[in-house]
């Protein structure tokens, strides 16, 4: 680097120290902390509409009462499911309702246009000033699009009394709901007219920027909203556990009992020993996976050393395709090959004078290792692919320095691949050992028959059946969230494991 540019780098800095020094106004301080009101507003805007019992569209009893208003706004058919009667006696006007659809599109829309102003209140003040107007335009849509549900309420009102059907109809207005939605847009129009006085006025040929770091926390923020919302949000469901809940009843004080979920567990001879064998079921597939789990790093060494570009990448896609195939249609292959009537039962028969007619799939023989084989047909391509992409960044030079020592491809391979491939291995190995509880269900489902049952129901399917087919809701909870500590428990002893051996954690 020349003087000039080390000279150019330190006034730099000196620059950004300097203003990290300088104090903030009064105004700016008061200006964080309405950004601070204003972020909360709009995260929480987002949320609310994404639970049941925050849903201002719910106008009538008929109703589903599990509805969320974001449901409500992407499906006219779920809020006019229960109508059908109700439309054709006239008690109520479908135009009514759909209005209603299109006053819960207007309200998500109007979320949406929040959430992107507060992404752009993260940038500088001109990107702020567009973000600000977006948050006022916002706040003003729910209004509106509350006085718009009120509307709706008093014509279904109307409608229900001229017919004299207003105990079928069951209109209703969530008062308490709507108030909760108002102040929220009222937040977001107060605090944006706030910063509008606050925030300096950018320069006429200022352009719209945003530091580095926030536009990487944009990027992810997508990511961070899917894990809450398929793995934080359903934690909501264990509530359950500690309710005598059957499905279709609501939850209520009433059916409160405890922890009589859990100590069923222990009282229950027979639960007790369902779990005993559905628990060695689990560790035993989940040990056979650990114990194989070398299979794709040796077969990503061997595909790396074909030499021929084209047969490496059509064998390499041959045993990736497998993964995308859903586990119902790799049962119909197994139907088609291994059924009565079956191909081998049919070769059988062709080159024999007797009649074979066995049923492969209904043995319960050797399941952990027919359930191990077919694992290993459908994933070994695809957990391959995470090793082939560290032989690719593995340095060359050293395979050339072996080459001029005299090493042939399998001392390369022993002595400088399959190390650098270790620490690989090692993470996951140990992330596969916290999630030993996860086998996954649909292999198990696709593949369980009366005859093998006992041998191939593992939790995830064990925790189905109660839940689904016996309608042991509460007990399936209970037993997930047991499910779900250990193996946040088994992570961090895996990831305290690490530590200790490799002196990296993986957490």
């Amino acid at each position: 680097m020349s003087d000039a540019a080390i000279a150019e780098s330190k006034k730099k800095t000196k620059n950004s120290k300097a203003k990290q020094s300088i104090p903030k106004t009064f105004a700016e301080r008061v200006s964080d902390v309405v950004y601070v009101i204003l972020r909360i507003a709009v995260i929480g805007n987002v949320c609310v509409i994404f639970f049941p019992n925050l849903n201002p569209a719910r106008l009538s009893g008929l109703i589903n009462k599990n509805l969320s208003l974001f449901s409500c706004g992407i499906s006219y058919n779920s809020i006019v499911a229960n109508f059908g009667r109700t439309f054709r006696m006239g008690w109520a006007q479908e135009s009514t309702f759909h209005s209603l659809h299109y006053c819960a599109m207007l309200i998500i829309l109007m979320v949406i246009v929040a959430a992107a102003g507060g992404c752009m209140s993260l940038g500088n003040n001109k990107l702020k000033r567009f973000g600000l107007i977006a948050t006022v335009v916002a706040g003003a849509g729910e209004l509106v699009s509350m006085a718009w549900l009120k509307s709706l309420y008093t014509i279904i009102c109307n409608d229900a009394i001229a017919a004299d059907k207003v105990d079928k109809v069951s209109p209703q207005y969530p008062v308490t709901v709507n108030y909760i939605y108002m102040a929220l847009a009222i937040v977001l129009i107060v605090c944006s007219l706030a910063e509008f006085f606050l925030v300096k006025a950018p320069e006429k040929d200022a352009r719209c920027s945003m530091e580095p770091k926030f536009q990487l926390f944009l990027m992810m923020l997508p990511i961070i909203a899917l894990a809450f919302v398929f793995s934080y949000l359903p934690l909501y469901g264990w509530r359950y556990a500690f309710f005598d809940y059957k499905s279709g009843e609501t939850l209520s004080m009433d059916n409160f009992v405890g922890f009589k979920w859990f100590t069923s567990l222990l009282q229950n001879s027979a639960t007790k020993r369902d779990i005993v064998n559905v628990l060695k079921n689990t560790f035993a597939m989940s040990g056979l996976g650990i114990l194989t789990s070398w299979i794709p790093m040796a077969f990503a060494v061997f595909l790396s050393e074909i030499k021929n570009t084209h047969f490496r990448r059509v064998v390499q896609t041959i045993t990736t395709i497998p993964n995308f195939i859903s586990w119902v249609l790799v049962y119909a292959i197994a139907l088609a090959i291994f059924s009565t009537d079956g191909f081998i039962n049919t070769m059988i028969n062709s080159v024999s004078s007797q009649s074979v007619a066995t049923n492969y799939l209904m043995s319960d023989s050797h399941m952990w290792l027919k359930m191990l084989a077919w694992g290993l047909w459908k994933g070994v391509g695809w957990s391959a692919i995470i090793y082939i992409a560290s032989i690719s960044g593995i340095d060359q030079g050293l395979y050339e320095a072996a080459t001029v020592d005299g090493a042939g491809r399998f001392a390369k391979m022993w002595y400088i691949t399959i190390p650098e491939l270790i620490p690989t291995y090692c993470v996951l190995l140990l992330m596969s050992i916290a999630n030993i509880l996860s086998n996954g269900m649909d292999q198990y489902l696709v593949f369980e028959n009366a005859i093998n049952s006992e041998k191939v129901q593992v939790l995830d399917l064990y925790v189905y059946t109660l839940g689904i087919n016996s309608g042991l809701i509460p007990l399936s909870t209970v037993i997930g969230m047991l499910k779900s500590i250990i193996s946040v428990a088994l992570l961090f002893a895996a990831n305290g494991i690490s530590k200790l051996i490799r002196g990296e954690s993986i957490v």
